[in-house]
């Protein structure tokens, strides 16, 4: 088969850009790893509370995280596939919980940085403000040390991997009359500790995990939280079990200027902050049209495998843009992928044939009656997509015990939300994971 090593831009050294960077060297190409950060991480880098100037935006912090957060996987299933995430002095483990706080997380990402020599390959403070095509399938990259006044510096790269994560850019919830509400708004984007909450009245709007940790840590020191959940049935108002001052709302339904907030249900609330947990938006602020790809309704479209956008494949790529999922072992086949079609070792359908099976794909999203903005959801689909990348690139497929771990996971949430964490039953996977582990360590 043939082979061809080529000079890689990869945007990003959070997870993904880090084992792309690595597989992308395993294939015998050079990557160029941009990060806007001081250090690796990206989402797993914490930023110390903040006082932004736009407490709905994302311009304060780089990360997303909130001091509690602890992770909502075991740790087992986390890792990548042949650097186990486990509780060691090779990984600097100061965590040894089976769902470890962040810092926990950030300091696997470090030991596999260091273990497979990836620090080296990063440009740290330096960020990417532009991807331009050039002639014969390259690609322009113009970036800028950070504090640095002097010009922006441009070089000429064979392909870009895009792998700057899509916790960033805030959505915001749409609120009828909110703009002549006189409280407070943020995203938990920019939310850290509850302790600027103190005997307020705070709504939380959502219902994903960060909706739910963020509620109870509020609730610590807040008056009240009410969660506003567009999934909740109607005309329903819970208390939450094991708390005095937390309620279940339905989806709020307007603001008003006397500070009261009012909930479909008819039923309202003064209150003195809107916290939107609200999720996040795909957003790609360096790539111009030339990139063939547009973002609406959180759909990046098209991509093939949500990777390469046929039009200019696979000179263009994307790592990491799916959601629902095992998130390290997915970034890492999908970067086995890209290195391997980038090296020639794995040719890809023809442009027609790749936007054939997008349509395919968007028709079957359709047929499920699922909304566009949930196109990289794969709460549905992550194994099978994992199992076919592993198949591309001639790997072995995800391994039983994580799959089922997963699962067991899932259920093990919703049977126990408050204390999934810390009380489990699937101590048969674990050891299967730690005999499996054994390979590795």
């Amino acid at each position: 088969m043939p082979s061809v090593s080529l000079r890689l831009a990869v945007i990003g050294a959070g997870a993904a850009g880090l084992v792309a960077a690595r597989e992308l060297r395993r294939e015998g190409h050079v990557p160029v790893v941009f990060e806007r950060a001081a250090a690796v991480g990206g989402t797993w880098l914490y930023a110390p509370p903040a006082a932004p100037s736009d407490p709905l935006g994302a311009s304060a912090t780089h990360s997303s995280l909130y001091a509690s957060l602890r992770t909502n996987l075991p740790r087992e299933s986390m890792g990548f596939l042949d650097f186990p995430f486990v509780a060691s002095e090779a990984t600097g483990s100061a965590d040894p919980r089976r769902f470890p706080g962040h810092e926990e997380v950030l300091r696997y990402l470090e030991a596999f940085a260091r273990r497979f020599d990836l620090l080296r390959l990063v440009r740290f403070e330096t960020e990417v403000l532009g991807v331009r095509r050039e002639g014969r399938g390259r690609w322009a990259v113009t970036s800028r040390k950070l504090g640095d006044k002097g010009s922006d510096q441009e070089e000429v790269y064979d392909a870009v991997v895009v792998c700057n994560g899509h916790y960033t850019e805030p959505r915001i919830a749409v609120i009828p009359g909110v703009d002549a509400w006189p409280g407070k708004q943020m995203h938990s984007h920019n939310y850290r500790v509850p302790e600027p909450f103190l005997d307020q009245v705070v709504i939380v709007i959502g219902a994903s995990a960060s909706a739910f940790d963020i509620s109870r840590d509020i609730a610590s020191t807040a008056k009240e939280v009410h969660i506003a959940d567009r999934s909740t049935p109607f005309h329903r108002c819970v208390k939450q079990p094991g708390y005095n001052n937390l309620w279940l709302h339905s989806m709020i339904d307007r603001a008003q200027e006397d500070g009261c907030v009012v909930f479909r249900d008819g039923s309202s609330i003064k209150a003195d902050v809107i916290m939107h947990c609200t999720g996040y938006l795909y957003d790609f602020p360096f790539l111009g049209d030339d990139s063939t790809i547009t973002v609406d309704d959180n759909r990046v479209d098209p991509l093939y495998k949500h990777v390469f956008p046929p039009e200019v494949a696979p000179q263009l790529s994307f790592i990491g843009l799916p959601w629902k999922v095992i998130p390290f072992p997915l970034f890492e086949l999908q970067s086995k992928w890209v290195a391997k079609v980038l090296s020639g070792r794995i040719v890809l359908p023809s442009k027609e044939e790749m936007m054939e099976d997008v349509k395919a794909f968007y028709s079957k999203l359709e047929a499920r009656g699922w909304p566009k903005r949930y196109t990289h959801n794969f709460s549905n689909c992550q194994f099978e997509y994992d199992d076919w990348l592993a198949a591309q690139c001639g790997y072995p497929t995800i391994e039983e015990w994580r799959k089922q771990m997963y699962f067991f996971n899932g259920y093990n949430k919703a049977a126990r939300p408050e204390s999934y964490r810390d009380k489990w039953d699937d101590d048969d996977l674990v050891e299967d994971a730690n005999e499996d582990f054994k390979k590795y360590l």
